[in-house]
Parts: C-alpha cells; sequence; structure tokens
C-alpha cells in the first residue's frame, strides 16, 4: 500500500515544508503554507549506496542522431513565426495574457485550421466555459469548427483518458487554473495543483507526441499565475502584450526551445477575430500629417524581425521637488539612468522637467538599442525642434557617453530604406562597409557627436 504523507506547500515559491510555520523558510512570505496530501510509493530498486531508482540507458552524446524537429502550420502565419516557424509535436505552449485580451479566440481559430489538415480532430478542453459558449463565440467568429472536439472536464485524469482514446495531435486545455488532480487535496488553482496537473500534461504530450496548448492565468503584476516552475517545465512561453481596449494584439515569445525568443507576432482583433499583421511596421508608423517635436523612428530588432516604431517624447517644466519620470514601453529605470549620462555627457540638464516617453502602437521595447532614440526625443521635445520626418535613429548608450553597436544593425538600416527613410544616426560599428541605396548613414562614436549631427537634420519649429 502507497505511504500517504502531509506537506506544507508554499503558494508563493512552491517550496514545500514537513510542518505548518507562520513564514515560509524559502520566500519569506507570510500565511502562504497550504497542506497538501501526497502519496508515496514504495521504491522498487534499492542499489548498493542506498538510492532507490531504476536502470537507465545511458548513450554518446555524439551517437545520437539529430534531426530537425517537424513542425505543422497552423494556418496563421504570425503565430508560426512566434512558436519559432510552426506547431512542433510533443511540444507544450503556454499562453498568457490580461482577461479578454484574446488568448480563447487565438486558440480555437488555431483549433478550426487545424482540423482542417489534421489527420485526427483536434481536442479542445475548457474548464471556465460552458459547451454553449464555445460554440457561441465559433459561430461568432464565423469558424468552421465541425471537426473540432469540444471536451468540458477539469480533471487532469479524465482529461487525459478521453485524450488516450481520442487520440488528437493538437490540445487545448483551457486553463491550466481551472485543472485538478484526485492525487492531491488541495484547492483548485492553488501551486500543487497547477504543478502536478502540468506535470501530467506534460508527460502525456512527450509520450504521445501531442501537441499541447495551455492557457495561464496573469496576476495583477502581470506575471503567470501560479509557481514558476510552470514555465521551466513547458517547451515555448507566449505573452499577450498591449492593452485589451486597443485593437492591437501583440504575442511576445518569452521563452522557446524551438525557435528564436523575444519574437513577435501582431494581430488586429476585430469582429472576426484575430488578424494577421503581415507589416507590423506600417502600422507602428501611422503618424500624423503636421510633424510635431519630440517623435523619431526607431529601428528595433525583435526576435528575426526588424520593427520601425514612433517614440514619443513630451518634457514640460516642473515645480515639484521630484520631477516625473514615465515611460509606457520602456523601462523607466532606464531612463533615469539615461537622463543622467544625458546630464553628464551632453550638457543638457532635466532634473527640473517632467519627462514622458511613450511608445506609440502599445508595444513593448525590451532591447538596449533605443537609449538613443529616447534621447533624441526627449532633445526634440525640449529644444522645440522638429526632426527630419525621413530620419531613423538606433543605438544603444553607455554610461561614458559611448554609443555602443547593437545586434543586426545591416538588417535595421534595410528595413529603413524600405520604407523610405534616407537618413540614419547608428553607431560607428553598425556602419555598413557598403553604401545603402538612398539612404545617408551618419555613424557617431559618443552621444556628442550624435546630439551634433542632429543639428543638420533639424529644423526650428515655427511660432
Amino acid at each position: 500500500m502507497a505511504r500517504k504523507k502531509t506537506v506544507y506547500t508554499c503558494q508563493k515559491c512552491a517550496a514545500d515544508t514537513p510542518k505548518w510555520v507562520g513564514r515560509c523558510p524559502e520566500c519569506g512570505e507570510w500565511n502562504t503554507l497550504e497542506e497538501t496530501v501526497i502519496e508515496e510509493a514504495p521504491s522498487t530498486y534499492q542499489n548498493r549506496a542506498g538510492y532507490s531508482g531504476t536502470d537507465a540507458n545511458v548513450c554518446l552524446l555524439d551517437a545520437v542522431e539529430a534531426v530537425d524537429a517537424a513542425r505543422t502550420t497552423t494556418g496563421m502565419a504570425e503565430l508560426d513565426r512566434v512558436l519559432g516557424g510552426g506547431l512542433v509535436g510533443g511540444s507544450v505552449v503556454l499562453i498568457g495574457g490580461d482577461p479578454g485580451i484574446g488568448k480563447s479566440t487565438l486558440l480555437l481559430q488555431t483549433m478550426s485550421s487545424l482540423s482542417k489538415i489534421s489527420p485526427t480532430p483536434p481536442l479542445y478542453v475548457t474548464g471556465e466555459e460552458s459547451p454553449q459558449q464555445v460554440s457561441l463565440r465559433a459561430q461568432r467568429l464565423g469558424l468552421d469548427v465541425h471537426k473540432v472536439k469540444l471536451l468540458t472536464e477539469t480533471q487532469v485524469e479524465k482529461i487525459l483518458g478521453t485524450a488516450e482514446k481520442e487520440q488528437p495531435k493538437v490540445m487545448v486545455v483551457d486553463s491550466i487554473q481551472t485543472i485538478h488532480t484526485e492525487r492531491l487535496q488541495s484547492a483548485q488553482g492553488s501551486v500543487s495543483q497547477v504543478r502536478e496537473s502540468a506535470a501530467q500534461l506534460v508527460r502525456f504530450a512527450k509520450q504521445t507526441n501531442t501537441a499541447v496548448f495551455l492557457v495561464g492565468h496573469v496576476t495583477k503584476e502581470g506575471a503567470l499565475a501560479g509557481p514558476r516552475v510552470l514555465e521551466h517545465m513547458v517547451d515555448t512561453v507566449l505573452y499577450f502584450e498591449g492593452d485589451s481596449g486597443t485593437r492591437f494584439r501583440v504575442i511576445r515569445a518569452i521563452k522557446n526551445r524551438f525557435g528564436a525568443v523575444n519574437e513577435l507576432g501582431v494581430f488586429t482583433m476585430s469582429d472576426r477575430g484575430l488578424e494577421e499583421v503581415s507589416n507590423p511596421s506600417a502600422i507602428f508608423l501611422s503618424r500624423d500629417e503636421e510633424e510635431v517635436p519630440g517623435s523619431v523612428i526607431l529601428v528595433s530588432h525583435e526576435g528575426t524581425r526588424p520593427l520601425l516604431v514612433e517614440v514619443q517624447a513630451l518634457v514640460d517644466g516642473s515645480n515639484n521637488p521630484n520631477p516625473r519620470r514615465v515611460a509606457l514601453g520602456l523601462d523607466q529605470n532606464r531612463l533615469g539612468v539615461l537622463l543622467a549620462v544625458l546630464h553628464r555627457h551632453g550638457g543638457i540638464a532635466t532634473y527640473d522637467m517632467d519627462i514622458f516617453i511613450n511608445v506609440v502602437g502599445g508595444i513593448r521595447i525590451n532591447e538596449t538599442g533605443a537609449d538613443l532614440a529616447v534621447l533624441v526625443a526627449v532633445l526634440s521635445s525640449l529644444r522645440n525642434v522638429t526632426l527630419s520626418k525621413n530620419l531613423v535613429v538606433f543605438g544603444e548608450v553607455g554610461l561614458a557617453g559611448e554609443i555602443r553597436p547593437v545586434p543586426n544593425g545591416i538588417d535595421r538600416l534595410r528595413e529603413a530604406a524600405k520604407h523610405g527613410f534616407k537618413r540614419a544616426i547608428v553607431p560607428k560599428s553598425n556602419a555598413p562597409p557598403d553604401n545603402i541605396p538612398n539612404m545617408e548613414v551618419v555613424p557617431v562614436w559618443r552621444l556628442v557627436d550624435a546630439l551634433h549631427s542632429l543639428a543638420i537634420s533639424t529644423v526650428e519649429k515655427k511660432q
């Protein structure tokens, strides 16, 4: 008979303790321990060293045949891009995002597309909605789902039993926080339930070569709810970015064992569901006809694709002892560092100014290549000058005032030239060896060089 054992699991860090204490000994949080009943199976093997287990097959790494994973298109090019080129059999994909941002809509559209090419119907498991709600969404989106099988269940053992009988190639579990296992007696959504349920689903995916999508809830801070180990267990982690109130939806790959991380997929939300945006730079560059100070075009590089976005800055006098520093779409702490560099190495003080930075379109830029564009936008707003509409900027700014190179400089310049930009201020190490047609590339080494070059490409705003 299996021996039952009771442990206490922290709901914040998933650490286990043999008895209840008021404060978690690992993360230091108070009143987060929850009782969990686990079963301890008897050992089947005992070696000379006293460790239990079974014999495992050991081979040389050089003898393992490296074969590229076969991929299946999801019917949505932007989702295939984020996944690394398509869906891999046996992979587990975790998708998180704010409520109402389009997670279930995206997966239902994906199931509809896969049902047309898959030899076996995909399985959609819902633990939050009734079959009628899922059917009404499919009708509202105009999807062909006559080959999509639907299961309403929250117990992972019953889900896996049904999946073994139906043998789908693709399965969706919406959501992992509603799934529970009968092995544990804790409540649904607890750390132990989420961890054990996900472990069983991952094990099933690897053993049967079934691609599994897991929908995850997010906390008010925007992180995935549940234990951090959940993100380590899966193969791919996708995050929905942007405000659910806007029509743009951006999916970013935070982790991907089968492709590049930080890859972006851009969609627009319409009454027919999520629609792909094949040229996102054209959307993020929808500038006003009248040029205004404080606006500059940044050539970013997300994943494998260069992306042109507009960076706006507003600098205004402040009477507060601590002026405001607000950055939307950028790291706010890095903004303070850049303003200090601008003062120390550029001779421009902003300690008595409120500064607001915004990346147009709701996209978030995580790379340091946006440093120079931020300072250029701040200078443009501070001096009340309008930058040339044909100018693009990128580069990392160091603490010593140097302009450091960024990856994929040539690809960024070619993307800017393709959209008709004529002038680019770039780090000296990113200057192309050959001329780019119809584009003047200005390489700079120091921040003062960049500010000096801006004096040529700026025009005083008429009063």
